[in-house]
């Protein structure tokens, strides 16, 4: 089965499925058919309903949805991204190449937010190759600046405030990733594609 549907108190669903990508794919599915639910939130491989008053319907119909359907594109949106990040050196040692490499290596792909989560405007940015997935530091940071384009297991993800944190850094973005007057107030909402550029 593509999808399991867990009921979550009276008037929420659960629906677990294989990873991210899925989750994305499914919270976008039904987003545009109409899935009657207040919030749709995407998960590593889960997706909440929540504001739900019929759970028997909506879990039928989350029950139609296969990982074959594929969800429009979302919009793209590109970081510049200044490559200064105190772990580039240790990333490049990882991926076999040096800081050049990296840089190269980093603005070729286009990511794809999965989820929020962490902090507010924090996105987990999915479609790392598993070539390039790096272990997180063995202890974290205890102050990551704003701004931080960070990469860890197969996530990449942008600091939107200083705050701890594990992930090994890139380098550093100006790009306001949170604002609540915005809508939808994080920059990279899940389905958003994500490009990095040189800055």
């Amino acid at each position: 089965m593509s999808v399991r549907v867990v009921p979550v108190g009276t008037a929420a669903l659960l629906a677990e499925v294989a990873d991210a990508v899925a989750a994305t794919g499914l919270a976008e599915w039904a987003r545009a058919r109409g899935v009657p639910a207040t919030e749709i939130v995407p998960g590593a491989c889960t997706v909440l309903f929540d504001g739900v008053t019929d759970p028997a319907g909506v879990a039928a119909a989350l029950r139609e949805w296969s990982p074959g359907d594929v969800p429009p594109p979302g919009r793209v949106v590109e970081l510049p991204v200044r490559y200064d990040g105190a772990d580039l050196g240790q990333v490049a040692e990882r991926w076999g190449t040096d800081a050049e490499g990296v840089i190269a290596r980093h603005t070729a792909l286009e990511l794809t937010s999965a989820f929020c989560g962490f902090a507010p405007g924090f996105a987990y940015l999915a479609g790392l190759p598993r070539e390039l997935q790096v272990p997180r530091l063995a202890t974290p940071r205890t102050r990551v600046p704003a701004g931080s384009v960070a990469i860890a297991g197969e996530w990449c993800g942008v600091y939107p405030t200083a705050s701890p944190g594990g992930w090994l850094l890139l380098g550093t973005t100006d790009a306001a990733l949170w604002d609540p007057l915005a809508d939808p107030p994080a920059l990279l909402a899940p389905g958003t594609r994500v490009r990095f550029r040189r800055a």
